[in-house]
């Protein structure tokens, strides 16, 4: 598993400080990058991963990418912040291959980073503290990218790695167990790589040299999910991002992750998601 993370790739969107009053409170935020922050003074609270977070003062706090979260503070705190994509080759996400705490306390080092992760990237602090506006903006300056400077490119990307290591627990998220003893973890990097395709156990299974039933036995006792589940839990996360990050139409980005039926697209999605794709992008992005 751990050879897959020599390709995790984590691309900067936004990091800054922010003094925070009674009017941060925001509920139902959902965005398609990692957010973490350290608080520095006061306390606030959120709700996230079906947990509550009491934010204190010297405590970092990790919030991955889709994850629906409310946040508030009754009074004053003040936080340091970043956000970033994070991606392993195509497609695949870290949060699908290891486990995470969400609330560490902050080291002396952990504090010097978040300094100087703001001292490299002096232009990508937050303007607009609603949530819904600043995500779409976010997007709007990653797909409108500016000439940067190589050096700190390569330590932003040091330095991100660092605190997000800082949450990452010992075990890997999926079991060692099942009788395949070939490399599953590669029939994920296939299953990102033709996402727009169909993609049946079938082809999967012939993609190991194995039979359907041998195949979905193998991978339900290794990630714990059976294939399909799998599939469409990965074209509604695709989905999800290219909804916020893209102007397409519900029916091309329905093509894009492989359900080429608006109506079955539709439904799988409000499925998984809860919400509709449209109610879903107007939600998020309604300025």
């Amino acid at each position: 598993m751990n050879e897959l993370l020599q390709f995790l790739k984590l691309s900067i969107l936004h990091v800054g400080y922010a003094k925070l009053d009674d009017t941060w409170h925001y509920e139902n935020v959902i965005s398609p990058f990692v957010r973490l922050f350290l608080v520095t003074k006061g306390n606030a609270k959120a709700y996230y991963t079906n947990q509550s977070f009491d934010l204190k003062k010297g405590h970092m706090y990790l919030i991955p990418s889709f994850t629906y979260n409310d946040y508030s503070c009754d009074n004053y705190h003040e936080q340091y912040y970043t956000g970033f994509f994070e991606e392993i080759k195509l497609g695949m996400s870290i949060f699908n291959l290891k486990r995470f705490k969400y609330e560490v306390e902050a080291s002396t080092a952990d504090y010097d980073l978040f300094k100087r992760l703001t001292e490299i990237n002096p232009n990508k602090s937050v303007l607009e503290s609603n949530p819904q506006a600043h995500i779409n903006n976010t997007l709007i300056d990653y797909n409108n990218p500016v000439p940067t400077i190589l050096n700190h490119d390569i330590e932003t990307q040091g330095i991100l790695s660092i605190l997000l290591s800082r949450f990452v627990k010992p075990s890997d998220i999926f079991s060692s167990k099942g009788s395949f003893k070939g490399d599953l973890n590669k029939v994920l990097i296939y299953i990102a790589k033709h996402l727009d395709e169909d993609i049946t156990v079938a082809r999967l299974a012939r993609y190991c040299n194995l039979s359907s039933d041998h195949f979905s036995k193998s991978f339900h006792a290794k990630f714990n999910i059976t294939p399909s589940k799998y599939i469409q839990l990965k074209r509604i996360e695709r989905a999800q991002f290219l909804l916020l990050s893209t102007s397409d139409s519900l029916k091309q980005i329905a093509e894009k992750v492989g359900l080429n039926n608006l109506s079955y697209f539709s439904r799988k999605f409000t499925e998984i998601a809860g919400i509709s794709p449209a109610k879903f992008r107007k939600q998020q992005l309604n300025l």
